[in-house]
């Protein structure tokens, strides 16, 4: 024991040391190599005088030589026979753990090779990658020869055919794209476990191992066999060794900086890291762009590898489909090759690309390579002439393949080299739970969202179908962020600028150039009116009407706006957001197209209001139900938001007389909460406090206020952890603090700051911005209308309205935007005495919200 205690304190040192000496100049597949070089001979050391009758072997990371600091050391034991062998295994996987080798295993018998092969693919594909270390040396050549004799034609389609759908499975979990702000270095897109895929299906397809006994990485002796069997080129083989290098060196990083094994890249790790790797403080940009573009070259290496095994196994296509497409390219299996071997020029590049968009191809590798050292000399052939911009604008008008051509061009460079204000566009970031992609790979997703609907059932899917011509709808979608690295801020105004001169550079008309510039110049106004301002307001939707020349611009925006909305981060996109922006877009359309104005339409809706309310409820006349309609100051928005049920609950609950009265509804992601008591000047932060220390997340909240002083406020809300429905098991509780709060039993200040305490250690991951605050005043005919931009935070809304109410404002309607951990605030207010609010105010309110709201963050 003595001397198994001594064994793990000098493997300890050694470890020890290996780690500190980690740095941003260290090569990672030494660092593996050695660190399993040095797991490899303290377990020899350990059992040094054992003799036992199986093998033991090194398997995943450990076997590949590619060990994280942190990673599991996994062993894989190989027996004759488990039940003999028992009291042996056990007693070595002991004296290794007194070692200080904490190891997971796994004990196979030889019969395991053909019960896997069918059962389990993960299990079997482990059986792949090991490497012996000790024991019987026989058995362990015998195991590998079963194992290798076991794949036959059959079992090979099954295997890969898997293989591919475990990829799917995966990129559908952790991300399909190498370009997400936080990926997961090892399962995302572009992340290890791609490149360890293709060397999985390579090691079944050719029956070949590559447990070579050399003191390589895998990965470097399979990146030799690609460069010796010509697999791809000798350039790409470099790129492909130091993107999967730098990607292994981050996940390195990451164990080391959170002693665990952490394979997601969040932001706060990226800035350490990027000062690790010898970046500025304030360039973190560059170092991300070097990631993303390692990653983009791992995922297009392997997703070219895959696609292959895919037409050879998964779905092979009879070689008598082989044609010609012109004089320099033929297609074959669905794949696109080149018949000559000089350079392309821009126009061979963008005409194959034309075929592939056209048929929905792949391109072969000779035909990859020739296009990606195209666009390495792409300045000397002057890629941007008028003349090279033909085929390249016969693909925007492809009604399908669009989103996923320009995605190839972008992961091959061609879009970059072709646009170069585009190029600037990839890896540029905007970090925050809203933005989970960069710029580039947004862009691409918008227009992938829209060619999606053409295949749904819905009233995006029926106006997308209704265009026939995509061109101006794609290029709009492609320009649209165009100018973000310049200026976030105004990126929509310069973008516009900007997209007139790509578009003159291309060769269009001047009326084409007036519909992009202004889709762009115009891509957030939809969004920020749908969710920041009440939609039954006349004036709001005048002013909105108003921008529009032709019903046709309308069309186009909505659906800009859809797919801007819905590529940004999948938890963005929600029903109650969906159906806000259909709302905008039917009452501006009715509008634009009855030529009327928005009291009309708000009027009309009124007067067409049913009559007969009353049947809803036995406790209510039709003379209450106009009481109630006379008492609300002609507010068009309370007709307009509530069913006819809701109305007759309203004014049966107002007939009781209770001091306050809470109904609740559930929506398809929200729970609607509704409110009935009398007004008072806090009443509004009161019920915010409410939501906040009950754990729910207010989306939007609206307050309709009748003569007699009754209010009837609506929220929406969430539960903040879960970001779904409210559990009804709450409703009670809710329900009894609205009760304590409007009456005066409950300080909510100390509810609140026990809600702080509460949540402290949970508050920063769900909310890890500390973004700039802005507050903004608008102009408007009866209010001021108060815009509140800043990160989000437990409580929020609950100290910014009691603050607002100190400041003598009157809140008559808000609208909550929440964006991911951003969140924007709409207020419409008047003062005390029902006055707009004086601009000689302005400066004195955003200065004592500013403060406010510093203090929450």
């Amino acid at each position: 024991m003595l001397r198994l205690l001594e064994i793990k304190k000098g493997f300890l040192k050694e470890r020890e040391i290996l780690f500190a000496e980690y740095n941003g100049k260290s090569d990672a597949f030494e660092f593996s190599k050695n660190y399993s070089v040095l797991i490899e001979d303290t377990i020899r050391i350990i059992l040094a005088d054992k003799k036992f009758n199986f093998a033991l072997a090194s398997a995943g990371s450990f076997s590949r030589r590619e060990l994280s600091p942190y990673s599991d050391i996994d062993l894989m034991i190989i027996s004759e026979s488990i039940e003999k062998d028992d009291t042996d295994i056990k007693e070595v996987i002991t004296s290794l753990w007194d070692g200080g080798i904490e190891a997971s295993h796994t004990v196979r018998e030889l019969s395991d090779i053909k019960k896997y092969l069918s059962t389990d693919l993960h299990t079997f594909t482990q059986f792949f990658e090991t490497r012996f270390i000790n024991g019987d040396v026989l058995l362990y050549n015998k195991w590998n020869t079963q194992l290798l004799d076991s794949i036959n034609d059959d079992s090979k389609k099954l295997l890969i055919t898997n293989f591919v759908e475990d990829v799917r499975q995966r990129h559908e979990k952790y991300g399909d794209s190498p370009k997400m702000l936080e990926p997961n270095v090892k399962m995302s897109a572009g992340g290890l476990r791609d490149f360890q895929s293709i060397e999985w299906m390579m090691m079944i397809s050719n029956k070949q191992l590559l447990n070579s006994q050399h003191e390589l990485t895998q990965a470097e002796i399979f990146i030799n066999h690609l460069k010796k069997n010509k697999l791809t080129t000798p350039a790409e083989c470099k790129r492909l060794l130091e993107s999967y290098k730098l990607v292994l060196s981050i996940r390195h990083f990451l164990h080391i900086i959170t002693k665990s094994k952490t394979d997601r890249f969040e932001f706060l790790n990226q800035i350490k890291l990027a000062l690790v790797y010898g970046y500025e403080e304030n360039d973190l940009m560059s170092f991300m762009k070097n990631y993303f573009a390692a990653a983009n070259i791992i995922f297009r290496v392997s997703h070219s590898i895959i696609k292959k095994f895919k037409v050879e196994f998964v779905n092979p296509v009879p070689d008598s489909l082989s044609y010609d497409l012109d004089e320099d390219f033929y297609i074959k299996n669905k794949v696109i090759f080149l018949k000559k071997n000089e350079q392309l020029t821009l126009s061979d590049i963008f005409r194959v690309f034309y075929y592939r968009a056209y048929h929905n191809a792949g391109f072969d590798d000779h035909l990859r390579t020739k296009i990606i050292d195209a666009t390495e000399d792409a300045e000397e052939n002057n890629w941007s002439q008028p003349d090279s911009s033909v085929f390249f604008r016969e693909i925007l008008k492809f009604p399908r393949n669009v989103g996923a051509t320009l995605s190839i061009m972008n992961e091959l460079g061609v879009l970059g080299a072709f646009l170069p204000e585009f190029g600037d566009l990839n890896g540029f970031m905007q970090h925050g739970v809203y933005h989970c992609y960069t710029a580039d790979e947004h862009t691409l997703i918008t227009i992938k969202n829209l060619e999606k609907l053409s295949n749904q059932n819905s009233a995006y899917s029926k106006l997308y179908n209704s265009i026939k011509d995509k061109e101006i709808l794609n290029l709009a979608l492609l320009l649209h962020d165009i100018a973000k690295p310049i200026d976030i801020s105004g990126h929509e105004i310069i973008g516009a600028e900007m997209t007139s001169s790509i578009m003159i550079r291309l060769g269009y008309e001047e009326e084409e150039i007036d519909k992009v510039c202004f889709l762009v110049k115009n891509h957030l106004m939809m969004e920020q009116i749908a969710f920041r301002r009440n939609l039954n307001d006349a004036e709001t939707l005048n002013s909105f009407a108003l921008k529009f020349n032709s019903i046709e611009e309308l069309d186009l925006l909505y659906l800009i706006t859809y797919a801007d909305l819905s590529a940004v981060n999948p938890a963005v996109w929600t029903s109650w957001k969906a159906e806000l922006l259909s709302e905008l877009y039917r009452k501006s359309k009715a509008m634009i197209l009855d030529k009327i104005s928005g009291e009309e339409l708000l009027y009309s809706t009124i007067y067409s209001a049913p009559k007969d309310i009353s049947k809803h409820s036995d406790k209510i006349t039709e003379n209450h139900v106009q009481d109630h309609f006379d008492s609300l100051h002609d507010d068009m928005g309370y007709v307009n938001h509530f069913s006819d049920e809701e109305i007759a609950l309203h004014v049966e609950e107002i007939l009781k007389g209770d001091s306050v009265s809470v109904l609740f509804k559930e929506l398809d992601d929200f729970t609607n909460v509704t409110v009935i008591t009398k007004d008072f000047p806090s009443l509004l932060s009161k019920l915010c406090g409410v939501f906040a220390i009950n754990d729910s997340n207010i989306h939007s909240a609206k307050i309709f206020t009748r003569k007699d002083g009754i209010v009837i406020d609506t929220f929406l809300v969430t539960d903040f952890r879960t970001h779904k429905r409210v559990d009804t098991a709450k409703y009670e509780k809710i329900k009894e603090d609205f009760y304590s709060v409007i009456n005066g039993f409950l300080e909510l200040h100390q509810e609140v700051a026990k809600l702080k305490s509460r949540w402290w250690r949970i508050e920063n991951k769900l909310f890890k911005r500390s973004g700039q605050i802005k507050i903004t005043f608008e102009k408007h005919d009866r209010y001021t209308i108060l815009d509140v931009h800043s990160p989000d935070r437990l409580g929020f809304l609950y100290h910014v309205t009691n603050k607002m109410n100190q400041l003598g404002l009157i809140i008559y309607f808000a609208k909550i935007s929440t964006k991911g951990d951003d969140i924007v605030d709409s207020f419409y207010v008047l003062d005390r005495n029902g006055h707009k609010v004086s601009q000689n105010d302005y400066q004195f309110i955003i200065a004592e919200l500013t403060e406010t709201i510093t203090q929450i963050l």
